[in-house]
């Protein structure tokens, strides 16, 4: 790749290189606004207002400071997350982080194929078939192409999740409402502390880490492009964090005053709770898209981070650059998560309390996986591009800070 000069981007060249490097930290990032995010913040909008809308701005650099440590260390050692657990701290700490992957990719690709089947319920496609349409189409997206092809498509397919931006607009929530809403932080209240330990759960989640790190290696990107793939963490940081308070807005200059606290019991609930304000088909359409634009790209992103995170720890052959026989546990275990999850789903589940317990429990694995994470940041890398001095103590602090915090809001909501 060709280097970029410190103007940034201003040259045509230079958008073409930027466009070229762009893809691995967003498409994470609109992955992270998945099916359970969504429902999560719909659910926080609907019975809280505007008081977890600061979190949402709030997260944005956090989560942008947790995803660049990943950038680094997958550019600067060219090795994936697990690979580098088990070269640090042995193979027992790596199956350890890889276990709390794997159940958070499992319980992620529920959420993602019930909130896909929930859409087509709406239209009125039986669960199976809509279930089943998606992992057959997951599976061919990883089976027929490279990473690039791959990175694309999910792109293409995430860009649906605008749709929600839309909709805040359409509603046009009243400034002043927000802004008092901003100011009133129940802190004390336990089903307050209990939803904001959910909204950072759908924010920061074990399967991001592994992703993004094993997208930059497969990607085959160099120290030269690690600029631009900050770049490309911090304008997903922003996408993601901007639909996930769009969703919230609509939800509360809705539901919120309409019917406050209202039971969202499934996505066709949330669906009847929008369209009288919307009308039955923009409402309908509009909700439809973003849903599935959300689960489909995260259903890949959570797909491939289990399978290249297990490959890592195993050492089986582990890229989309190679051929399903000549990678086939890769494969498998890609296709494997996709379909366990699908029937999962088929055999009935209640997505919104799902979707809200899949988001508490990445809170409370978040001191595991960021811990890690940390330490990687710490000795795994070569002098020049690790984690030191006063940096490396304001990092330290808001990993401590973030992860901290779901643990104690959950386990204070519990006990």
């Amino acid at each position: 790749m060709k280097r970029i000069s410190k103007s940034g981007w201003k040259s045509s060249s230079g958008i073409i290189y930027f466009l070229g490097i762009i893809g691995p930290g967003l498409v994470v990032m609109l992955a992270d606004t998945d099916a359970g995010s969504i429902v999560t913040a719909a659910q926080s909008g609907a019975v809280w207002g505007y008081k977890l809308l600061l979190l949402q701005v709030i997260l944005i650099p956090i989560l942008f400071i947790v995803q660049e440590l990943t950038v680094r260390l997958g550019i600067v050692t060219g090795k994936g997350h697990g690979e580098l657990i088990k070269e640090k701290f042995g193979p027992v700490w790596a199956w350890i982080s890889v276990g709390t992957l794997t159940i958070a990719s499992f319980g992620a690709l529920i959420t993602e194929f019930a909130g896909i089947g929930g859409v087509g319920l709406i239209f009125g496609i039986p669960l199976w078939a809509s279930v089943g349409v998606a992992v057959v189409f997951l599976a061919l997206v990883a089976l027929t192409g490279s990473y690039r092809s791959v990175e694309k498509i999910a792109i293409l397919i995430g860009s649906f999740e605008l749709a929600f931006v839309i909709i805040a607009v359409w509603v046009h929530p009243k400034i002043n409402v927000v802004l008092s809403g901003l100011a009133q932080i129940p802190w004390k209240n336990t089903d307050y502390l209990y939803l904001a330990a959910a909204n950072v759960g759908a924010v920061i989640m074990p399967w991001m880490i592994f992703y993004q790190q094993s997208a930059i290696v497969d990607k085959k990107l160099k120290i030269h492009d690690l600029r631009a793939s900050r770049q490309d963490t911090i304008l997903g940081a922003i996408i993601t964090q901007i639909i996930m308070a769009s969703v919230l807005i609509a939800a509360a200059a809705t539901i919120g005053v309409s019917n406050p606290g209202a039971p969202l019991d499934t996505v066709q609930q949330i669906t009847k709770a929008f369209t009288p304000f919307f009308g039955n088909t923009f409402g309908t359409i509009a909700f439809a898209m973003g849903i599935i634009g959300a689960g489909m790209v995260a259903a890949i992103v959570v797909s491939l981070a289990m399978a290249w995170g297990l490959g890592e720890v195993t050492g089986y052959r582990h890229s989309l650059e190679h051929h399903p026989m000549d990678a086939p546990w890769f494969y498998t275990i890609y296709i494997v998560g996709l379909v366990l999850s699908g029937l999962w789903v088929i055999s009935g589940t209640n997505l919104i309390n799902l979707s809200v317990a899949v988001q508490i429990m990445n809170a409370l694995l978040l001191p595991i996986v960021l811990g890690f994470l940390y330490l990687l940041a710490l000795r795994a890398l070569p002098e020049k591009y690790k984690l030191k001095g006063i940096k490396a103590v304001l990092v330290g602090i808001f990993i401590l800070l973030t992860s901290g915090f779901g643990v104690f809001a959950v386990l204070n909501t519990l006990l």
